[in-house]
């Protein structure tokens, strides 16, 4: 479950909350706490609890611009939406908060049903925000999350497709992290221009992190899916190399202990479990089930994808035949 924000308002005068903002965080049943220290807005932020922050413009002034700015030169804190409440007494100062690094600025020149609207809108776009991985823009895992649990609800068949990639670890060693990064947004791209061109809305794709994905898909759809991601992602690839690495089909690398040993270009690794056979209550039954079938084709040499088919409520049970396919 989602933790519901709570909005934060900082007045250093100690000035009532306008009830415009009351009436809003009322409306949409956020927490409202109200400080007039600004270490204790910091503190809290800092403590990474999901909040909106709305400061008084009208009489915070320097104090309110500096609090502003110092948690958007912060890359940890800069996630936290500041909405500036200007009011009327000093409409020129919009750009100067701007300038600080708010989010939104509310004055009045705005009418209230707009400045409800500019509200509405900032939590959207800050729902949205949070919830992609910033490196490839695809949705993280609380939309992943989601997804799983609305394909649950939906009574229809499906597969849930976990990628891994591997020897990632000794390409970063051998090359660089830029390199590496490169190779996780191709890979991104692989997964999200196979699954979207070949199933359109049918098909989400998600990025947990690193070189891990998810990727969502109708359980009749695997294998034309499935075979086109490794295709392609066999071709382009070793172009990731250079020309001696990729011409030997492996490079030399260092294991934990210090010894050589050959190391094979990267290859992908698909783990699938569908609700074909099985029923699933809750979308973690579903992501642990996934993490095993992926565990289990990084196992198998080259680019696989796996699919679970043992029978069960929870996948605790271990019968029946799983079957791999190239």
């Amino acid at each position: 479950m989602r933790t519901r924000p709570t909005i934060l308002f900082f007045s250093p005068d100690g000035c009532p909350v306008p009830a415009l903002v009351r009436q809003w965080a009322a409306a949409h049943a956020f927490p409202l706490l109200v400080f007039n220290q600004q270490d204790e807005v910091e503190s809290i932020v800092l403590r990474g609890h999901p909040c909106l922050l709305f400061v008084d413009g009208d009489n915070s002034g320097t104090i309110g611009m500096g609090l502003v700015s110092r948690l958007k030169s912060d890359a940890f804190t800069a996630i936290v939406p500041i909405t500036t409440l200007a009011g009327t007494h000093h409409p020129e100062q919009v750009q100067a908060w701007f300038t600080a690094g708010a989010d939104e600025v509310l004055t009045g020149l705005f009418s209230p049903a707009e400045q409800r609207s500019r509200m509405d809108a900032m939590l959207v776009r800050t729902e949205r925000d949070v919830s992609v991985h910033p490196s490839t823009r695809l949705p993280g895992t609380t939309e992943i999350e989601r997804e799983i649990r609305r394909r649950l609800e939906s009574n229809q068949e499906f597969a849930v497709c976990y990628a891994d990639l591997d020897h990632f670890k000794e390409f970063n060693d051998r090359y660089s992290y830029y390199d590496g990064d490169r190779v996780i947004y191709i890979l991104s791209r692989i997964l999200h221009d196979v699954v979207k061109g070949l199933l359109g809305s049918r098909g989400f794709v998600g990025h947990i992190g690193g070189d891990d994905f998810i990727f969502i898909i109708p359980a009749t759809e695997i294998s034309p899916v499935c075979s086109e991601i490794l295709e392609v992602f066999d071709s382009l690839i070793p172009l990731q190399y250079n020309d001696q690495d990729r011409r030997a089909g492996y490079f030399f690398g260092k294991d934990r202990r210090g010894q050589l040993h050959r190391v094979p270009l990267m290859t992908l690794s698909i783990g699938i479990v569908t609700n074909r056979h099985r029923r699933f209550a809750h979308p973690a039954q579903v992501s642990e089930l996934a993490t095993e079938m992926k565990s289990y084709a990084k196992t198998l040499p080259g680019s696989v994808f796996v699919v679970d088919r043992r029978q069960g409520v929870t996948g605790e049970e271990r019968s029946g035949p799983t079957s791999r396919e190239r």
